[in-house]
């Protein structure tokens, strides 16, 4: 047991924790970010072409049921909005991080004057 709550502090004391939970309040601030777009200007567009019939109102009734399939449709189209986005970001960062690791790799090249003295210095011990 004692293990066990020495590695949850290990794991808690890693700096993985606070940034996976910086990352869910920003997706949850994200999410109704999209929600507002989707709910406030995409539906109401896609409910002018459709000739005024609101997506996030579709239902079906059977019997004394209704199935609001169009909310379902409205949450379909938020997941893909936000899996797009996110897409996009994650994207956006690997570039930036491909960039990063190329430019330390160019860093670790030695410049040619530090090429030229490595020559001279073995040729004169070639020389000795």
């Amino acid at each position: 047991m004692k293990k066990t709550m020495n590695e949850f502090k290990e794991f808690i004391a890693k700096g993985n924790v606070f940034s996976m939970a910086v990352g869910v309040v920003m997706g949850g601030a994200f999410t109704a970010i999209v929600n507002a777009i989707v709910e406030q200007l995409i539906t109401p567009l896609i409910g002018l072409i459709m000739g005024g019939v609101y997506v996030s109102n579709l239902a079906f009734k059977v019997g004394e049921a209704s199935f609001g399939y169009g909310a379902f449709i409205q949450a379909v189209v938020n997941f893909l909005i936000v899996a797009l986005t996110m897409f996009f970001f994650v994207k956006a960062f690997a570039k930036f991080q491909k960039k990063e690791e190329v430019k330390e790799e160019v860093e670790e090249l030695p410049s040619e004057e530090v090429v030229l003295l490595q020559q001279i210095r073995d040729l004169l011990s070639e020389k000795k």
